[in-house]
């Protein structure tokens, strides 16, 4: 998407660059031949208009004619117009602070929602959340099982109701996603071959309905100029957050990612470059902006290949748990991922009785930081292999530190402790669920799974408590 863009203003750059000085008649030729490029991308003429006047209105300062690179001022300058035309700055998803959040997606049929539906849901699991999607689209052939099929890819719970009134399915997926544990709700809504009123009638009860967080509005990048008019129509009767423009690997010209944000004044928070689940990527509009014109994207190259190293990672952290073998290394992610998800307090309060249990005695959720001290202060091979940890170590440990050797061997306790809640969790994983057997052998091995929470199956009520009084100390 957008290459034939970037070789066009390349090539104007390259031969302004031939020519050293340059006067107000190589500025207004340079001018003319980026108004046909991005023309011939298909961006709105208007934006076109607005840009190039913007743009050659700084490249005629004396200033920059008679500077001794007066090229790479004017690249500089189109640089900074093509970054302010697609937003300026970056503008990330926000999330409320309710429980659960919920994100309304819309657009016309055709556009990608349901796909970007399940994209997001996977981009927020791997954040630490526990999305639901519900399918609100019941008027496109196999709508929801299309977002059914997604979500058992990802792992991710779909919510259909009855199937036929999508006002009613968006509602009651909100209580499903409280009676399921799940914190942000995604709704899928239906679409049209164009806008018509029915369907932002449709829209509008919706939101009405669930009142969503954050709505936001799928468009394919293939569309072209008429993208602008469907922008405004959504943005007239639903006022939507931002947009999601899906399909940027596409052949087309590619121009109505250029005209979003400068005629609606909605930012473009994700692109979508593929079918798989994580091709959905933050929308940085300094990063496009250089890669249109040829400088490439280094910060993304890096953080790509940080997620992917964090992906083999959490791949061999799993495989240790599955084992029920755990170091202290992974004892440090499994305290930073209870802290994502808001700290041991929010994960227990969430629990059947959890509050109950919340009154018998304050969570004092900083010991989580002061764990982590006391193991940054390990060497390599003790993290690995705590049973090293004779009395002189944990005295220089302790010093390291800043804290006692009791703390230390407190710590050393607590994660006995969870490695042995731990061994338990993961063995009731290999043993099938005796709980739709009859008799009362089938009873009583029913009573004696407690929780019935995936994960958490193995463990009673009396093991979380002493989680929390481990994580209190």
């Amino acid at each position: 998407m957008l290459e034939n863009l970037s070789s066009r203003l390349q090539g104007i750059f390259s031969g302004l660059r031939s020519k050293g000085r340059l006067t107000e008649e190589d500025i207004d030729v340079a001018m003319r031949e980026i108004r046909m490029a991005l023309l011939e991308a298909d961006v709105n003429f208007k934006v076109v208009k607005a840009f190039v006047a913007r743009t050659k209105e700084r490249c005629l300062d004396s200033e920059v004619l008679d500077s001794l690179t007066p090229a790479q001022n004017v690249t500089k300058i189109v640089l900074d117009e093509l970054t302010e035309l697609l937003g300026r700055s970056d503008s990330k998803l926000v999330l409320g602070s309710r429980i659960p959040n919920v994100i309304m997606l819309v657009g016309l049929q055709g556009s990608g929602k349901t796909t970007a539906a399940a994209k997001l849901a996977y981009r927020l699991k791997q954040e630490g959340h526990a999305p639901l999607l519900a399918a609100c689209d019941v008027y496109r052939p196999a709508a929801a099982d299309q977002l059914q099929t997604l979500g058992g890819e990802i792992g991710v719970r779909v919510f259909r109701g009855d199937g036929k009134d999508p006002v009613g399915i968006a509602r009651e997926s909100i209580q499903d996603a409280i009676d399921n544990l799940r914190d942000v709700v995604i709704v899928d809504t239906a679409g049209r071959l164009h806008v018509d009123e029915a369907m932002m009638d449709e829209a509008a009860a919706i939101k009405e309905a669930v009142k969503p967080d954050q709505i936001l509005m799928v468009v394919d990048a293939m569309t072209g100029q008429d993208v602008v008019g469907v922008v405004e129509a959504f943005a007239e009767r639903v006022d939507f957050d931002g947009v999601i423009m899906s399909k940027m690997d596409g052949d087309a010209r590619g121009g109505g990612a250029l005209s979003v944000r400068e005629v609606t004044g909605k930012p473009i928070k994700f692109i979508s470059a593929g079918e798989k689940p994580d091709a959905l990527e933050e929308f940085h509009p300094d990063r496009m902006a250089k890669r249109i014109l040829g400088m490439g994207d280094v910060v993304s190259l890096i953080e790509s290949a940080m997620r992917v190293q964090q992906e083999e990672e959490e791949a061999e952290a799993a495989e240790a748990l599955a084992r029920g073998t755990i170091t202290l290394n992974d004892f440090i992610t499994m305290n930073r991922q209870i802290r994502k998800m808001g700290g041991i307090g929010k994960l227990i309060s969430a629990l059947p009785g959890g509050d109950k249990m919340l009154g018998e005695g304050q969570i004092n959720e900083g010991a989580l930081d002061h764990m982590e001290v006391i193991i940054n202060s390990m060497t390599k091979e003790e993290r690995v292999h705590p049973e090293v940890l004779n009395a002189g170590r944990r005295a220089r440990i302790a010093a390291g530190a800043g804290v006692t050797v009791t703390d230390v061997n407190t710590l050393m306790r607590q994660y006995n402790e969870t490695r042995k809640m731990v061994k338990k969790m993961t063995a009731n994983f290999s043993q099938p669920s005796k709980r739709g057997k009859k008799g009362k052998k089938g009873k009583k091995a029913g009573r004696r799974r407690g929780l019935g929470i995936p994960g958490l199956d193995g463990l009673s009520m009396s093991d979380l408590r002493n989680l929390s009084n481990l994580m209190g100390e």
